[in-house]
């Protein structure tokens, strides 16, 4: 009689666990479904702690409880990812997997995460193992559609071979082309600039890419010209927390930031110099994800430290179709990308960035020596000596670069300056004219040959710029003053391709003047504005396409 009474406490027992778990299931499902994740996280959570419970104790249903174990894992790394909680996630798709090897939910689950984590053959696997099993006929679409979507990624990733052609023949319009993480030839080392520095490890031509990475984080806002300083302060404090939580569900990642620079000049030459191989796809992949982070010694980010260091290596987001098409003029963007943080400022740079979604686009604006180091202009470096000095100082340095040292010892300071201030307070009264012949007679006596002109041509850009674009002053002074395409290339070699050298070449084609002077020869002069919209541009789109983008032939 009490054996038989005991059976039947266990059995109600049993049955109300089982409608208890039943009802958290419901509930976690219905939390799930309405995109509640931190809630339905702690539901799976209740589930699977009385699963393990149960099963522990031998339970007779234990079939039952393992599948809905493995299917509550799979859901709590579902929803772990919405959060983008990755470490945390493939935890979860590792422990449903050791129950069912083959469970469809969970291999489509961490193919996702692995291909957002950017190891495309990692993911690709996860795919072809949900290919193989019998849920896969009813969801082929969705597998096949995941599996081309990697294939593609890991070949772009593989050969650099990106084409956003037809984005930018639409206008910028729709959602952005999806890119991979990409890197060329090239190597991190100890930067004779400042710090550590990226080098190109083999010659390249202006336009040839250099990588592709994706930011940590980025915040955005539409900011008409009137907003006020706490709208700014809105974006900056939105991108710190976007960075700060990132960093804190990836311990890897916190190692990233933590290792750049913070500005302090005490510690650029204890800094740690990073293998590039940790920033690749295809050799990252080789090594499992560390799932047992948890269990490390994490390197402590704090707010302070972090701060200063995003003071000093967030990059502001410069819309492309804002500067082609003057849409978006309104439209403003702050990023952390890690790798392109390790460049170098130089007012001879020879790299350019084209922004493409969350992604940073790097390209050689001009011809690249092996053992180059990359360097980006922080700041306008078509300005004159004193001008760069005053942007350098607000980005708390001073440019040491062969460019700035070649100025600084001129000997005619005086001169350079008389013609610097007739430059940048000519509204309308003063004839550029004058001041460009000024400057070209000045370079001849003073001996200046060679880079030495681009650099000083560079510094007096604006002065040229508007004797090239005006017709009526180059009347007047064709004689006496270089041929636009001269001073053109003297720059672009002397600073790099932009898209204001680009322009007043274009404009001298279509006056017929090649460039300020001299025929046109058809193809010979387009495959030289091609070859400088490369410079801007990079090789990430075809001609066509290059040519609409700088309204070459309209």
């Amino acid at each position: 009689m009490r054996e038989t009474e005991a059976q039947q406490d266990e059995e109600m027992e049993g049955e109300e666990e089982e409608e208890a778990l039943q009802n958290l299931r419901s509930k976690a499902t219905e939390l799930l479904l309405r995109e509640e994740y931190k809630p339905s996280i702690q539901t799976y959570s209740q589930i699977i702690s009385l699963c393990q419970t149960r099963i522990a104790a031998k339970n007779p249903d234990g079939p039952h409880l393992n599948k809905l174990l493995c299917l509550s894992f799979s859901n709590r790394a579902e929803a772990r990812a919405r959060l983008s909680d990755h470490a945390e996630a493939l935890k979860d798709c590792e422990e449903a997997l050791r129950i069912d090897d083959s469970h469809f939910k969970t291999l489509v689950c961490k193919g996702k995460i692995l291909l957002s984590l950017n190891k495309y053959r990692a993911a690709l696997c996860c795919f072809n193992a949900a290919n193989l099993g019998p849920q896969a006929s009813e969801n082929s679409d969705l597998v096949n559609g995941f599996l081309e979507k990697c294939k593609r990624l890991e070949f772009l990733s593989r050969t650099g071979a990106f084409d956003i052609s037809e984005w930018v023949l639409s206008g910028f319009r729709g959602k952005s082309p999806e890119l991979a993480e990409y890197i060329g030839a090239l190597d991190i080392k100890k930067s004779e600039i400042s710090g550590r520095g990226l080098f190109a490890t083999k010659n390249v031509e202006s336009g040839t890419l250099l990588f592709v990475t994706k930011a940590v984080a980025v915040d955005r806002a539409i900011m008409p010209q009137d907003s006020g300083e706490n709208a700014h302060l809105v974006i900056w404090k939105n991108f710190v927390d976007k960075v700060s939580d990132a960093a804190g569900k990836c311990s890897g990642l916190t190692d990233l930031i933590s290792n750049l620079s913070s500005g302090e000049e005490d510690e650029e030459n204890t800094m740690e110099v990073p293998r590039i191989g940790i920033f690749r796809p295809e050799e990252t992949e080789a090594e499992e994800f560390d799932t047992n982070s948890s269990q490390k010694k994490k390197k402590v980010l704090d707010m302070g430290r972090l701060l200063s260091i995003l003071d000093v290596n967030s990059f502001l987001e410069d819309s492309i179709s804002a500067k082609v098409l003057g849409k978006n003029a309104d439209y403003q963007g702050v990023g952390l990308w890690v790798l392109a943080s390790l460049i170098n400022h130089s007012c001879e740079p020879n790299v350019r960035r084209l922004h493409v979604g969350d992604h940073v686009v790097v390209h050689a604006s001009r011809d690249l020596r092996a053992g180059e180091e990359l360097t980006f202009a922080y700041f306008d470096v078509l300005s004159p000596l004193s001008k760069r000095r005053e942007m350098a100082k607000s980005w708390g340095f001073v440019c040491g670069c062969k460019r700035c040292k070649f100025e600084e010892n001129l000997g005619c300071k005086q001169e350079t300056r008389e013609m610097e201030i007739l430059m940048m307070g000519g509204k309308g009264g003063v004839d550029m004219g004058g001041v460009v012949y000024r400057l070209e007679e000045g370079m001849r006596r003073w001996g200046v040959r060679g880079r030495g002109k681009g650099y000083l041509r560079g510094s007096f850009w604006e002065a040229y710029s508007k004797v090239f674009g005006s017709e009526k002053v180059m009347r007047k002074w064709w004689r006496k003053i270089p041929e636009g395409e001269a001073v053109v290339d003297s720059v672009v070699d002397a600073v790099g391709s932009d898209e204001r050298v680009v322009k007043v070449y274009l404009e001298g084609l279509k006056r017929g003047g090649g460039g300020g002077g001299g025929g046109i020869n058809g193809v010979v002069e387009m495959e030289k504005a091609m070859k400088l919209a490369r410079g801007v541009y990079g090789k990430v789109m075809k001609k066509h396409a290059l040519r609409t983008l700088i309204h070459f032939g309209e």
